[in-house]
């Protein structure tokens, strides 16, 4: 009898390392993760993944980016109800997040701090006006 093994989810997360607080979130998530379910990107160290799925170097540091198994693109708050479905301690967040009215104010809260803090970073401004060029 032949034995299958299943193949492990993998879920690709594109995140700026060069922003201290996403860094130490992901590191947080780093260490809490299953092995082999996630693949972490630092975007900031190379952006070929991340444009391979279309999506430029100013888009990834303004929101978090994420592939599920099937590669379908997650981002902003979605791409944290991914994340979060996939980590033993944060299931129920994402399925509280995942709620119609925590989720509508959640994609308002987050895509307003996205716009600041991606302001504020300077290697974001320099992404941003490469990408106007």
């Amino acid at each position: 009898m032949k034995v299958v093994k299943r193949k492990k989810i993998m879920i690709t997360v594109f995140y700026d390392g060069k922003c201290g607080l996403c860094s130490k979130e992901i590191n947080h998530y780093r260490q809490i993760a299953d092995d082999n379910k996630f693949n972490w990107q630092d975007i900031t160290e190379s952006t070929k993944a991340l444009e391979r799925n279309g999506v430029s170097l100013a888009q990834g540091l303004r929101f978090l980016h994420a592939t599920d198994s099937s590669g379908r693109m997650h981002v902003g708050v979605d791409a944290f109800i991914l994340i979060w479905s996939n980590l033993n301690r944060w299931r129920m967040l994402s399925r509280l997040t995942s709620l119609p009215l925590v989720y509508q104010s959640a994609r308002l809260l987050y895509r307003w701090f996205a716009a600041w803090r991606f302001k504020r970073l300077e290697h974001c401004k320099v992404a941003a006006s490469m990408e106007s060029i």
